[in-house]
């Protein structure tokens, strides 16, 4: 049981306030410090330089794909597309000069960005090794993480689609041998 100044009396695990910052006294002031430190925040952030701003993104980016990979999928969704996406945005004004980078044409990189064509195993090799070039300045990202992301979309996406292909799939498949 703990003692609070505020209720001058028992509190419980079980109680609902039990665990609540016990600081405020009223909703006014704990508006007011959360103010206070949305400013704080903001004028910190002001502060920072273009290339810290790209490496907290590019890290928070990094630990999204690593928390990814690490979790069953919930919804059908285009992670590695929208991991991809967001990689690029954060690095270039125009995708074209990802392409170039990378020596890809724009078409192609436009045709994998909109679901026209699977990305090939070299398309994914070149991410690899242009993503450890960067992040090597900051925080190194594990060299399998984007083929990780990749085909772990692929087994979800198999998964979440059965109703699509096992149909088929099961016409063709016999098992006379141990019948």
């Amino acid at each position: 049981m703990i003692m609070t100044k505020k209720t001058k009396g028992k509190i419980s695990s079980q109680d609902p306030e039990y665990g609540v910052d016990s600081r405020y006294t009223s909703k006014k002031d704990r508006l007011e410090d959360s103010k206070l430190l949305m400013e704080a925040r903001l004028k910190r952030l002001s502060n920072l330089s273009e290339e810290e701003i790209i490496n907290a993104k590019l890290l928070q980016l990094k630990y999204r794909m690593e928390e990814f990979v690490l979790n069953p999928i919930k919804k059908r969704e285009n992670y590695f597309l929208d991991f991809l996406k967001q990689y690029i945005e954060i690095l270039y004004i125009k995708r074209g000069h990802f392409a170039e980078d990378i020596n890809i044409t724009p078409v192609l990189l436009s045709q994998i960005l909109n679901k026209h064509r699977e990305p090939k195993k070299e398309f994914i090799l070149r991410l690899i090794i242009h993503s450890e070039k960067i992040y090597k300045r900051f925080s190194p990202i594990h060299e399998k993480l984007w083929f990780q992301v990749f085909y772990h979309e692929k087994i979800y996406d198999t998964i979440f689609n059965q109703d699509v292909w096992r149909s088929q799939e099961e016409k063709n498949v016999k098992i006379n041998r141990f019948l």
